[in-house]
C-alpha cells in the first residue's frame, strides 16, 4: 500500500502533493515502483496535529481519489471522517482505511456497512474530538495483550453496527498511544496479533521511533531501509499488507524475501 498525502503537515511529506497533478502523477509513480493499493489522506495524524474539518478534507483528496479511480488504480481514503468516507466510497474507493476503527466518528461503522467496502480498523486511543491535541495514553499492563483485547473489542462492536466480519482489516496502531519499546514489542510479535483471525495491515513507515536507527538530523527519507525490512519481516510473519512511504525500496526487500522461500 503506497502513501498519498494530501496534507500541508503530514510529518513526512506534507506539502509535497497538495496539488491534483502532483498527488496523482506520485500515486503513478507508486503503482509504477510496485504499490497494489494507493491511499490518500488528506488528515495529518501524526502526534499533536489538529484536526480538520470533513469538509476541507473532501477539498484535498475528493478529486484524487476520483482521477485515481478513473485510471484504473485501486484506491484507499485514509479517514476518521464517515461523510469522506462515503463520498470516497462514492467515487470509485475500495478501501476505508480509519486510524480510529470508527471511534472518531459515530457514523463510520455505518457507512463501511451500507458500502460493503474493506474497512481497515487500527488500534486507538484518541483524541478523537476536533481540538483536542492531547497525547492518548501509553499505560499497558502488557502491551500485546491489551493491544489484542482492544482490537477484539472494536471487531465485535464493529459487528454489531452492522459490518460484515469478511470485510475488516486490523491495524495494530504503531506509533498511536504506543512508546517506541512498545511499537517494538509488537513488531516483533505479529504473529500473534494474526492469530485474533482477520487480515493485518503494518504502518510503521518512516515513523517516529525508527528515527533512533539514523543520525538525528537525518531526513525522514532515511528510515527507509528500516522500514523495507520491517516490511519484509512483517510478510514472513504472514501479514495482509504493508503501508509504505517508500514503495520501491519496500518492493526489493520484499523481492529479496519471496526469492528466499522455499
Amino acid at each position: 500500500m503506497g502513501i498519498v498525502n494530501v496534507t500541508p503537515d503530514s510529518f513526512s511529506d506534507g506539502g509535497d502533493y497538495l496539488e491534483l497533478d502532483s498527488a496523482v502523477a506520485h500515486a503513478e509513480e507508486l503503482v509504477a515502483a510496485g504499490a497494489q493499493l494507493v491511499d490518500v489522506g488528506g488528515e495529518s495524524t501524526r502526534p499533536g496535529a489538529e484536526r480538520v474539518s470533513a469538509i476541507e478534507e473532501q477539498r484535498r483528496v475528493l478529486p484524487v481519489i476520483e482521477a485515481l479511480a478513473d485510471r484504473g488504480i485501486p484506491v484507499s481514503v485514509d479517514t476518521m471522517n464517515a461523510s469522506t468516507a462515503r463520498a470516497a466510497a462514492e467515487l470509485g474507493a475500495v478501501i476505508i482505511n480509519d486510524v480510529s476503527a470508527g471511534l472518531a466518528d459515530s457514523g463510520m461503522a455505518r457507512v463501511v456497512a451500507e458500502t460493503g467496502l474493506h474497512f481497515i480498523a487500527s488500534h486507538w486511543r484518541g483524541p478523537n474530538a476536533p481540538g483536542d491535541t492531547s497525547r492518548p495514553s501509553t499505560n499497558y499492563g502488557n502491551v500485546l495483550r491489551d493491544v489484542r483485547n482492544e482490537l477484539k473489542n472494536r471487531v465485535a462492536e464493529l459487528i454489531v453496527n452492522g459490518v460484515r466480519p469478511d470485510r475488516i482489516i486490523l491495524d495494530p496502531g504503531i506509533g498511536f498511544a504506543k512508546t517506541a519499546e512498545q511499537n517494538w514489542q509488537l513488531l516483533s510479535n505479529i504473529a500473534a496479533l494474526n492469530t485474533i483471525g482477520y487480515p493485518v495491515l503494518i504502518g510503521a513507515s518512516r515513523k517516529r521511533f525508527l528515527g533512533a536507527l539514523v543520525p538525528p538530523d537525518a531526513p525522514t527519507a532515511a528510515r527507509d531501509p528500516a522500514t523495507a525490512t520491517i516490511s519484509a519481516l512483517a510478510a514472513q510473519a504472514g501479514v495482509w499488507g504493508v503501508r509504505v512511504h517508500n514503495v520501491a525500496a519496500t518492493r526489493d526487500a520484499l523481492d529479496v524475501w519471496e526469492a528466499m522461500q522455499p
